[in-house]
């Protein structure tokens, strides 16, 4: 029986989600705990593999078990993981749903702070300079109708296609901190990261809309701006179609 596990955690501690040779990261940490639960190793195979220090708020991961998991599952998993990783709900799903490529909506959270805080030291990019959010908004609203996002992907990556469908990419502000939003069918490697170090680019005045447009034609990460800490990111939303759910969350 196949199930989806909805969880949350504070990258800020791992390596990453892909289990490592030499590091601790999400998925090794989740398949011990699942191994001490269950008695038995478990494979878990989760929607994206995000890098080492970027949190998630949501992401699933699917596992096979050969007996329906108990009603308090969830409770009995979170007493063996840390405190920095949260299971939500456990949902039974079909036996052929996958975790990653049935996924058809991603979201994330991109978080800069223009002060000095110590309580966000781990959660969100500290950028004093002034930027112009305009301008980098004008710039965002051109990732919707682009497809080719090559400029913005790790040199090295195995990926057969740079195709992503953005579906929304804005930056909003709540007195002192800054949160850019962006949703699509897929992300390549460090694809947001990119994005908004470009965009911070265009805020400082340091490269026009016509010098963004450019960067998007180029397929070149070099014409790209910088990417920005990893600690700022947040994976948010994963969205799957209804019809591979069996039944409510337990």
């Amino acid at each position: 029986m196949r199930y989806f596990i909805e969880l949350a955690y504070d990258g800020s501690a791992y390596h990453g989600w892909q289990r490592q040779p030499n590091g601790v990261s999400i998925q090794s940490t989740l398949e011990d705990a699942l191994r001490t639960l269950l008695g038995h190793p478990v494979v878990v195979v989760g929607a994206g593999r995000t890098d080492a220090g970027v949190h998630a708020r949501q992401i699933f991961a699917h596992i096979d078990l050969i007996e329906a998991v108990e009603e308090n599952f969830a409770y009995r998993l979170n007493q063996f993981l840390p405190k920095d990783i949260a299971v939500r709900q456990i949902h039974h799903v079909n036996d052929a749903a996958h975790a990653r490529f049935d996924a058809v909506s991603r979201s994330y959270e991109y978080h800069l702070t223009t002060t000095k805080n110590p309580f966000l030291v781990s959660y969100a990019y500290a950028f004093g300079k002034n930027l112009d959010m305009a301008a980098m908004n004008q710039a965002a609203a051109l990732l919707i109708n682009h497809t080719d996002f090559k400029c913005f992907s790790k040199s090295k990556t195995d990926v057969k296609t740079y195709d992503c469908d953005i579906t929304h990419a804005e930056w909003t502000c709540m007195g002192s901190d800054w949160v850019f939003s962006i949703s699509a069918n897929r992300f390549l490697r460090n694809m947001v990261r990119a994005i908004v170090g470009t965009l911070i680019e265009v805020g400082l005045k340091k490269m026009s809309i016509e010098d963004f447009q450019t960067v998007l034609r180029s397929r070149s990460r070099s014409e790209a701006g910088f990417s920005v800490p990893a600690h700022g990111l947040y994976l948010t939303h994963v969205v799957y179609p209804n019809t591979i759910f069996v039944d409510h969350a337990t």
